[in-house]
């Protein structure tokens, strides 16, 4: 079998090519194994050739785009479920395994794996990125959920961040290199294989909607309900805009107004007193019609705005773009972050719908803008800008999901300050000492 397939791509003249516009890589492989990896790499070492890794591509940040051009590592024939492990409720994926082929593997055993961001994104990407998503208040993130990866380094060597065939549920060995990987983006290493915890599937589910007065009615009940204690697996915020473009979308009926999208896991009694709890919560705050359904077909229709909230947005404005932004405050100061972003979006001349994951406090605008508009795109720059910046005044990060990519490696540094910003410079520099591990993302060298 040939080591790997080879495209060439037009690369173009890059100095002319836009941040965040698409930039190809040279040349695209297709490894199909963790050696097949290292040869590449090894190769592209030696030669001091850029190399960019790539899952699935949903990624929202640039991060396999290719501004010094280069050797592009697609992973998707690497696509094999390695290692079930039902009785420690753990798993080993290649990179091209995707979380619905996971779930959908699991589907027999009582397992699955919760973590959902929404595209159906390669497992390795989503810990590459330290993705999340809706069920993160619950279940955490990919850097709570991941145990071990199998590492090619950019000079071939193939490491494992806990040590070969390590699977334990905690560990007090040596340095955390699991957590430094996770979110790396592709820039100390390429991940070929990833550990990942597993739960069991819920013995029941429970959807609820409600919608309130204000966005700081809605944004209250979350803030109470995670004060409260509640185990909630889901709390999604859509804003008035988003709703009205939900409801336009879908042929929906929902009050155009802020509302609160949630689910509860459990036995039949924990769910039914946790939706209780909520709703009394939520009545406290002038909320009105809280519906619940526990029946699959009833729960899909409750949430369906929600689901279908990218495209409703999109729709807005037929044949536009969307520019998705991403923040984190702490949950004591989401209502004022939200509402003043809100206002500023309205006083600038683009549509801004908001949804969030107001249970860790994380939530994004789309701003839609022509793409082919230069001061729309300026404009939607700037408000982002002004929406980081609200979120760093306040202890929250730049971005709570979606990664730095190209686009946000200054609120990067600003975030983190120059002394943190230099020691992650400095373990860039001693794991790519030239730099070709998907250059300029993250930290610029």
């Amino acid at each position: 079998m040939c080591l790997f397939a080879v495209l060439v791509l037009a690369n173009g003249d890059l100095t002319k090519t836009k941040p965040n516009r698409p930039q190809p890589a040279d040349v695209v492989v297709w490894p199909e194994s963790t050696n097949a990896v290292s040869k590449v790499a090894t190769i592209c070492y030696d030669n001091n050739v850029p190399m960019i890794p790539f899952g699935t591509g949903t990624g929202l940040e640039s991060g396999v785009s290719a501004p010094r051009g280069g050797v592009c590592l697609n992973l998707t024939k690497m696509d094999q479920v390695l290692d079930l492990h039902p009785e420690d409720f753990d798993v080993s994926v290649q990179p091209g395994v995707t979380r619905n082929a996971l779930n959908s593997y699991l589907r027999d055993t009582g397992l699955w794996f919760p973590v959902d961001p929404g595209a159906d994104a390669s497992l390795c990407g989503m810990a590459a990125t330290s993705a999340s998503g809706t069920n993160a208040v619950r279940y955490g993130t990919m850097r709570e959920n991941v145990m071990n990866m199998e590492v090619v380094l950019p000079d071939g060597t193939i490491i494992n961040t806990a040590g070969k065939d390590r699977r334990t549920k905690k560990t007090a060995a040596g340095y955390n290199l699991t957590n430094i990987y996770v979110g790396s983006e592709g820039t100390l290493g390429i991940i070929t294989k990833t550990t990942l915890r597993l739960y069991g599937i819920p013995e029941t589910i429970m959807a609820a909607v409600c919608s309130f007065p204000s966005v700081q009615a809605a944004v209250d009940t979350t803030v109470m309900t995670m004060q409260s204690g509640i185990p909630i697996a889901r709390i999604e915020f859509l804003d008035d805009v988003m709703m009205d473009a939900c409801n336009k979308f879908g042929g929906l009926d929902y009050p155009v107004a802020p509302t609160l999208f949630l689910e509860f896991h459990g036995s039949e009694k924990n769910v039914a007193d946790q939706a209780e709890a909520v709703a009394e919560i939520a009545q406290m705050n002038e909320g009105s019609d809280f519906q619940m359904a526990s029946d699959p077909a009833q729960r899909k229709k409750l949430w369906s705005a929600r689901h279908n909230a990218w495209y409703a947005g999109l729709a807005l404005k037929p044949g536009s773009k969307g520019c998705a932004t991403d923040v984190c405050v702490p949950i004591s100061r989401l209502p004022e972050v939200i509402v003043e972003t809100k206002e500023d979006i309205s006083k600038s001349s683009l549509i801004g719908p908001i949804v969030g994951h107001v249970g860790d406090g994380n939530f994004h605008s789309l701003l839609i803008i022509d793409p082919d508009d230069p001061a729309q795109i300026e404009e939607a720059h700037v408000l982002h800008e002004r929406m980081a910046r609200r979120a760093l005044a306040v202890g929250g990060t730049c971005t709570g999901e979606h990664g730095i990519g190209l686009g946000k490696r200054h609120l990067l540094r600003e975030e983190m300050g120059e002394g943190t910003f230099n020691v992650m410079k400095a373990l860039k520099h001693a794991l790519d000492p030239k730099n070709i591990m998907n250059p300029e993302k993250v930290i610029p060298v």
